[in-house]
């Protein structure tokens, strides 16, 4: 069939970049799947893009997860486990270590995470102007956003009460108090006090309180970061350096109140949330994005009301082309119709898969760089409301 141009509201900012379509699949009502090739000032490559209408009834998006923050699982796993009819790989990671995620992440409306420090985290330096807390979001009424998300928290027991830095993080800013709960699962808490606000390969503290908390009551204090899955009822305080010392006064039967949460600056009402690196904003690339390196990408966007979801894989690192520059995929996210887009982890993690009607598992539709899918701890799934 005769190749199709994909039609954006904003032109691109390489007026030479033609995207042509030579496969085109309705998935289920509303959600569409699309493979493309074209040249850009990268070079050639094959890219691959879910187009979701959140507009249609029988479409919606969500987080999807092994079920711990730190845990890793394969993206097509995640999507088969979830029921999704299409899914792109998430975030960033603690690849090696935890396999926690660097940014925030929420679930249907639940905090699971806040975001690392930002010299903590993994993969490329965030735009001028961003952080880590910074995040791809659906709200309640099914638009994507662009939003920030950072700790609320508080302790009150009877020397008085101190603040939270962190929340499932695999790592706490120096002389931070971090909050564990029963979404970061049974990997162990010790990398969360290593590594510094200015080095993430910097020393472990040797100053660490840990406190478990049930039912209001302090049960444990520990000198050392434990593991083990957190009961329903518990949480655990662990601190470091002046974190530690303020943790250090609590004793076995202490009243503790503990409060947290995420709060997001632009006032939206989340239903979903999955840390990104922002590359397109307000319907244009953003500055400072690197137009050098060259690599297998995964991003998310969303079109001028947020209602339609872009969920794109771009191929690299082999015969099937030689990737993109943050920049090229930023001009690509425009191209399809994103006014908001961020990159997700690429290289060996970028992923897309796809579950039409009538299959048992899903689909990866783009060639995977390192010959296998990798273990990732997120991704972003579409689902549809008919199955």
């Amino acid at each position: 069939m005769a190749a199709a141009v994909l039609v954006g509201t904003t032109a691109p900012a390489h007026a030479d970049d033609t995207i042509q379509v030579h496969t085109t699949e309705t998935i289920a009502p509303g959600v569409q799947y699309q493979a493309f090739t074209a040249d850009t000032p990268d070079g050639s490559y094959e890219g691959h893009v879910i187009r979701a209408d959140l507009r249609h009834p029988l479409v919606g998006a969500g987080l999807l997860y092994p079920g711990s923050v730190a845990a890793t699982a394969a993206v097509s796993t995640m999507t088969d486990d979830a029921g999704a009819v299409a899914a792109v790989n998430g975030d960033f990671f603690n690849i090696g270590q935890t396999g926690a995620p660097v940014g925030p992440a929420v679930v249907d409306g639940t905090p699971l995470k806040a975001a690392v420090p930002d010299r903590q985290r993994h993969g490329p330096d965030m735009p001028p102007g961003y952080s880590n807390d910074d995040a791809f979001g659906i709200t309640w009424d099914g638009r994507g956003v662009l939003t920030d998300l950072r700790v609320t928290g508080k302790a009150v027991g009877p020397k008085g009460g101190f603040e939270l830095d962190a929340l499932n993080q695999y790592a706490i800013t120096v002389d931070g108090i971090g909050v564990f709960d029963r979404h970061w699962g049974s990997t162990a808490r010790d990398r969360a006090v290593c590594g510094t606000d200015d080095n993430r390969n910097g020393p472990c503290s040797e100053d660490v309180t840990e406190v478990h908390v049930t039912n209001g009551r302090v049960t444990r204090v520990s000198d050392a970061p434990g593991s083990g899955q957190i009961d329903r009822d518990t949480v655990v305080l662990l601190g470091r350096d002046l974190g530690a010392a303020r943790l250090s006064e609590l004793s076995v039967g202490d009243r503790l109140i503990v409060r947290y949460g995420l709060s997001e600056e632009r006032g939206a009402t989340l239903r979903t949330a999955i840390g990104g690196f922002p590359i397109v904003a307000d319907g244009g690339r953003l500055t400072g994005v690197d137009d050098i390196a060259l690599a297998p990408r995964s991003a998310v966007g969303a079109g001028p009301d947020g209602r339609v979801l872009y969920l794109v894989a771009v191929e690299g690192r082999g015969a099937s082309g030689a990737g993109v520059s943050l920049a090229s995929l930023a001009d690509i996210m425009l191209e399809l119709g994103s006014r908001i887009a961020v990159n997700l982890d690429g290289g060996g993690s970028t992923t897309l898969t796809t579950r039409s009607p009538g299959d048992s598992s899903a689909t990866v539709r783009n060639t995977l760089s390192g010959g296998v899918e990798r273990l990732v701890p997120n991704a972003l799934g579409i689902y549809s409301f008919q199955w």
